[in-house]
């Protein structure tokens, strides 16, 4: 007999984190890692980038298609961006991977956390830091992609989500991406072994434990030794 049963529900795990400080690249390591995690895949009404795909990128809706979702309490959560594009994540999808006991992974800012974690305050918060600003700023200059304006709005929500860490129940810094991703293992699986995760506890009687073990054949009274 097991002496503890688990919870065999699955958890939710949020993973945040500053503009180019590797977030993405460490969850898609964790889940290559880990078969029983899974990428909860958002909705968006902003427009299809070349090369992403429906259903594995995000699932791609008009705007009017999203605020009807959001009408429908549809969303765990859900935030608009500057530019004016909704973001959300489903919120039956999460419900019935973490019921099938699969462990989901949010990639979600700080603003979408704090909404799931009101509604689920069991929920696991990550944030992953780079090494220095300066490194965020050399990785924003090497993709090109976007202007003088852009990269200064990125870096005022970086110094502010930085200034949210308290929120979080840990923070990791990718400095080498094998080490990060073997912290957020680690923290995953202390938390698998919380007794709050634990449903039951089967203890049998003291007294016929003993009893049983005194008469065991294989054990010698007369010399109080294990043969």
């Amino acid at each position: 007999m097991e002496t503890i049963k688990q919870r065999k529900r699955g958890s939710l795990i949020i993973i945040s984190g500053t503009t180019c400080a590797g977030k993405g690249t460490v969850i898609n390591k964790l889940i290559e890692r880990n078969k029983n995690l899974q990428l909860s895949i958002s909705y968006t009404s902003r427009p299809k980038r070349e090369g992403e795909i429906e259903g594995k990128d995000y699932y791609f809706v008009t705007q009017d298609e999203f605020e009807k979702k959001i009408k429908q309490d549809d969303f765990l959560e859900y935030a608009k961006v500057h530019y004016g594009a909704y973001y959300g994540t489903p919120k039956k999808e999460i419900e019935n991977l973490l019921a099938a006991g699969k462990d989901v992974i949010l990639e979600i800012d700080v603003q979408g956390a704090q909404q799931v974690k009101d509604l689920f305050p069991e929920t696991i918060l990550i944030f992953i830091l780079a090494p220095s600003m300066e490194i965020v700023k050399e990785r924003i200059k090497a993709r090109g992609t976007e202007n003088s304006e852009q990269i200064i709005k990125r870096f005022e929500k970086a110094y502010r989500e930085i200034n949210e860490i308290n929120k979080y129940n840990y923070v990791v810094v990718n400095d080498i991406l094998e080490n990060a991703v073997q912290k957020v293992e680690s923290i995953l699986i202390s938390e698998k072994c919380r007794v709050d995760r634990i449903e039951e506890i089967a203890v049998e009687n003291q007294e016929e434990i003993i009893h049983e073990f005194l008469m065991d054949k294989n054990f010698d009274n007369s010399t109080k030794t294990i043969i």
